[in-house]
C-alpha cells in the first residue's frame, strides 16, 4: 500500500449527538475533511470536550454522522456491510476489559472474528495471523494468561495484538495510553510507530499526550473549540501558530522554541542562558519553573552559563563584576533566590 493511497476519508462531515430532528442535534464539530493514508501515524488533538473520541468512533462506523460522508478507500461507509469494514478498520477503545476466564492468545484470536464468525473455527492461515499480532506487539511471554491477571500496560498491548489480528489497513485508536504510567506511554507510542512503517497501516490515535503525539505523529489533526478540524505535519503547524492556538489557556503557554508548555508565568527578572545543549535544556525548564525569562538575546543584566565539564556540569552566573560558579541547578537556583539583585 502506498503511503499516498487514502484508506479513510471524509467529505463535509458534521459529527455530534442526534435530537428529534436535525436542527435540534448537538453538533461538536463541523465541515471535517480528512484523509487517513497507508504508512502514516495521525495524532488527533483537542480541548476536553471536543470530540476527539466521537470523531474516532464515527469514522469506525460506531456511531452516526450527523451530515457528510465518511469514505472508506473511496466507498461511502454506509453502504458497506458491517463484515466488510471490520475487514478494513479495526478500532482500541478506552473501555477496559471486564470479562474473565479467557487467556491472552484467545482474546487477540477475536481479532479473526470478521474472517471466521465468532464461533469460527481458526485454519492455518488465521493461526498464523494471531502469532504475527502476537510477536508484533511483543506478548509472547505472558499469552497464556488470563486477560483480567494483566497490567494496564500488558492489557493495552493485547487489544493492539487484537486489532492487528483483525489484519486491517486501519487502525483506529481512542486513547491508548490512557491509564499508563510514563514509560507504558512511550512505549505505546514507539510501539505504533514502528508498527505504521514495517506495515504500512495507516494509525490514527486521539490522545492528551501533546509532547509525544509533536514527537511521534506523521500528521496532526487538531480539533479546536469551534468545532474546526486543522490538519497539517506538527512542526508547520507549531511554526505558523495553529497549535498554540487550540490549546491557549491562561494557566500555561506554548514555547516553540522547546515545543512544550510553560507552567508558570514568568514574574521575575530576564535570564541570558548560554552554553552546551543539554544543560541547557534542563536549565531553562528549572529557570522557567522558578518564574524567570529565559531570553535568547545578551541584553540583560543576568546571564547564566551551562558547561559539560568531562562527566559532570557546572554552571556560572555572569553579572558585570562577578563571576559565580556552581555544581548544581538546585545551588544555582539558591543563588539566584538569595541575590535576586548580583553585586555589580
Amino acid at each position: 500500500m502506498s503511503k499516498q493511497s487514502s484508506i479513510i476519508s471524509t467529505n463535509e462531515l458534521d459529527i455530534g449527538f442526534p435530537g428529534k430532528g436535525r436542527k435540534s442535534a448537538t453538533v461538536v464539530a463541523s465541515d471535517i475533511n480528512v484523509a487517513l493514508h497507508g504508512g502514516e501515524v495521525v495524532c488527533l488533538l483537542g480541548p476536553n470536550g471536543s470530540g476527539k473520541s466521537t470523531l474516532i468512533r464515527t469514522l469506525a462506523n460506531l456511531h452516526n454522522p450527523l451530515d457528510g460522508d465518511v469514505l472508506l478507500n473511496g466507498k461511502n461507509l454506509n453502504q458497506l456491510a458491517v463484515k466488510e469494514i471490520a475487514q478494513k478498520v479495526s478500532t482500541v477503545l478506552t473501555d477496559r476489559i471486564t470479562i474473565g476466564n479467557i487467556s491472552v492468545y484467545e482474546l487477540v484470536a477475536f481479532g479473526r472474528s470478521p474472517y471466521t464468525g465468532w464461533f469460527g473455527s481458526l485454519n492455518k492461515k488465521d493461526e498464523e495471523i494471531v502469532e504475527w499480532a502476537i510477536a508484533s506487539a511483543g506478548i509472547e511471554q505472558f499469552v497464556d494468561r488470563d486477560v483480567l491477571h494483566l497490567s494496564d500496560g500488558e492489557r493495552q498491548k493485547v487489544m493492539i495484538a487484537r486489532a492487528l489480528a483483525q489484519d486491517t489497513s486501519a487502525v483506529l485508536l481512542d486513547e491508548p495510553t490512557a491509564h499508563l504510567d510514563l514509560p507504558n506511554r512511550v512505549e505505546i507510542i514507539r510501539l505504533l510507530r514502528k508498527l505504521t512503517h514495517d506495515t504500512q497501516k495507516g494509525i490514527l490515535l486521539s490522545t492528551h499526550e501533546l509532547d509525544l503525539a509533536l514527537k511521534a505523529a506523521d500528521s496532526l489533526w487538531l480539533i479546536n473549540r469551534e468545532g474546526e478540524v486543522i490538519t497539517g505535519t506538527p512542526e508547520d503547524l507549531v511554526l505558523d501558530g495553529t497549535f498554540e492556538s487550540v490549546f491557549e489557556k491562561d494557566s500555561f503557554d506554548f514555547d516553540r522554541s522547546t515545543g512544550s508548555f510553560t507552567l508558570h508565568n514568568p514574574n521575575k527578572e530576564a535570564v541570558y542562558l548560554t552554553g552546551d545543549a543539554v544543560p541547557v535544556f534542563w536549565t531553562r525548564r528549572a529557570l522557567e519553573r522558578e518564574g524567570y525569562k529565559v531570553v535568547e538575546n545578551n541584553g540583560t543584566a543576568l546571564q547564566v552559563e551551562a558547561r559539560t565539564k568531562q562527566e559532570a556540569f557546572e554552571w556560572e552566573i555572569i553579572s558585570k563584576e562577578n563571576k559565580n560558579c556552581f555544581t548544581s541547578i538546585k545551588e544555582l537556583l539558591k543563588a539566584l533566590k538569595k541575590n535576586q539583585k548580583l553585586p555589580q
